[in-house]
């Protein structure tokens, strides 16, 4: 046993590395995921670099995920490891049989130093279980794990979206994995021979003699063995100390007061929020964490702002989708006197930001997906209304796919400004959108084709005519390439995964293989 760890030292060394770098990588990686404004301060410093360079910021939920199923790679590679060393451990105690593995698991009755030991397993009677829960690195070993095991089996997707609370309450076991790891290398289970005792006692020279140790001055001396010294600290110091600095920011920021100046039912139960709050600056399809005191005191969701930088006011809107939202949105409904206390932390940046840098912008909501393209129509509308030059971008492409009629009254006030705005300008082909229907029944639709030829749309009283079903997107791909045959276009989406998919595709499919041509580059929110 001695003698296999003195020839793999080097192995055994690269695999506690490896696991320390992942767990460096998942706590910065829990930060990325949590702090969303180191997230949007570190886009600001890389703004000036090209889209490749920024677009894995884009992706940092991703990355948590595979540094989180990495961790739980090397976790069950370390546990099975130890099962196996612990079960060499017993048998080598209970051999009684005289040989090396004896000797070395016997070498504490013979040191004055009681520490000098290999083997955790002291004794013949003690068992496995009992070495596993009276050590420190035993014990806190099954904390972190069962930790582990409850923070990755709560995070699956049909937990996280039908049981929110338990998700985000579980998730923050990882403070106590966290310290469980930082203590779990005091117990110096992993043990090296001292350098004085290599010189005495070298194991290529010893090991075959151990019968004759120390029997004459000639002959090798016992060896000495001490506790490698525990390292997984100097992996999580920093993040930690990040964290722990972001915490702090975020709960005096949590705590600045926020004035609810506009309460607003939309049909589809959906509730609009506009609030201000002192020194508060938001870029376009920027999002904001909400917490509200009497419903959570710790439960913070983040919202997209529906609102355009250019307004004095910042707004939020809220689809019923849970516990926390309907009783929010209960509580509004009451209408309490005064309004229910509401804390905000953010703003942050999402991959929205950007897409005022593309000639071509292409934006495609689902349902309440439509949020962050609010804040860039509007202040689209601004920007026209202020005659603003810099605006680098030429030609919009709006799509929103929605289920029920009602979800299009949210914004219609917007898109008929927008209309006017863009006719009394001559730019009626700046913003070119379309509206879908996709849960409709036969009554809707003839009434839609019996005043299809009314000048405004029976359904939105918009000039664009609502389409029933959903668009054929090679279609649409095909047209956007042809019209801009040397643009570079941006797609944007805020929507369900399936059509992630799709849309990646086509950005694919229809992108020029010649750099000067026509190219596509797909973002995607991702919360």
């Amino acid at each position: 046993m001695g003698n296999w760890l003195a020839s793999h030292w080097l192995s055994v060394l690269f695999l506690v590395s490896w696991l320390g770098l992942n767990m460096f990588l998942f706590v910065y990686a829990f930060l990325n995921y949590e702090q969303s404004d180191k997230y949007y301060y570190t886009r600001q410093i890389l703004g000036f670099c090209n889209r490749s360079l920024r677009k894995p910021l884009d992706h940092n939920l991703l990355f948590h995920k595979l540094v989180a199923y990495m961790i739980c790679i090397f976790t069950a590679i370390h546990v099975i490891a130890h099962l196996f060393n612990f079960e060499r451990y017993s048998r080598s105690q209970q051999a009684m049989d005289g040989s090396l593995a004896f000797v070395l698991s016997n070498l504490s009755r013979h040191e004055k130093e009681k520490d000098s030991w290999l083997n955790p397993i002291h004794s013949p009677n003690t068992t496995v279980m009992h070495a596993t829960f009276t050590s420190v690195a035993g014990l806190t070993g099954v904390i972190a794990t069962t930790a582990l095991v409850l923070m990755v089996t709560s995070a699956m997707e049909f937990i996280r979206r039908n049981y929110f609370e338990l998700f985000w309450y579980t998730h923050h076991l990882f403070i106590v994995y966290i310290i469980c790891l930082g203590i779990h290398g005091l117990g110096g289970i992993v043990r090296r021979q001292t350098e004085e005792s290599m010189d005495e006692s070298h194991p290529h020279n010893c090991s075959k003699s151990f019968l004759e140790w120390d029997k004459y001055e000639w002959s090798c001396r016992r060896p000495h063995f001490v506790g490698h010294p525990p390292e997984s600290w100097k992996w999580i110091l920093a993040p930690i100390a990040v964290y722990i600095f972001e915490r702090t920011l975020r709960f005096y920021r949590s705590r600045q007061k926020v004035v609810i100046t506009k309460a607003v039912m939309h049909p589809s139960k959906v509730l609009e929020l506009q609030m201000c709050k002192r020194g508060f600056s938001m870029e376009v399809g920027q999002y904001i964490f909400v917490n509200c005191p009497s419903i959570s005191f710790l439960e913070w969701h983040p919202f997209t702002l529906t609102s355009a930088p250019e307004e004095e006011f910042f707004s939020i809107h809220i689809r019923a989708a849970g516990d926390w939202t309907e009783n929010l949105i209960r509580t509004f409904e009451q209408r309490p006197s005064p309004m229910p206390r509401i804390a905000v932390d953010g703003p942050f940046g999402t991959v929205s930001e950007d897409v005022f840098q593309y000639e071509v912008a292409v934006l495609i909501g689902a349902g309440i997906g439509v949020t962050p393209f609010a804040s860039i129509l509007k202040s689209i509308w601004y920007k026209f209304q202020r005659a603003d030059h810099k605006l680098k971008t030429q030609k919009i492409y709006f799509y929103w796919i929605c289920r029920e009629t009602g979800a299009f009254a949210w914004f219609n006030n917007l898109l008929n400004s927008l209309e006017q705005e863009m006719e009394e300008l001559g730019k009626m082909d700046f913003l070119n959108y379309r509206l879908f229907l996709t849960d409709w029944d036969s009554d809707i639709a003839g009434h839609a084709a019996l005043n299809f030829d009314k000048a405004t749309d029976v359904l939105t009283g918009l000039k664009q005519k609502t389409s029933f079903g959903r668009p054929m997107w090679d279609n649409e791909f095909s047209r956007i390439a042809a019209a801009h045959p040397k643009s570079v276009v941006g797609v944007f989406l805020c929507g369900p995964r399936t059509l992630a998919k799709s849309l990646r595709k086509c950005c694919q499919r229809y992108s020029s293989l010649d750099p000067r041509k026509v190219q596509f580059y797909f973002n995607k929110e991702t919360f």
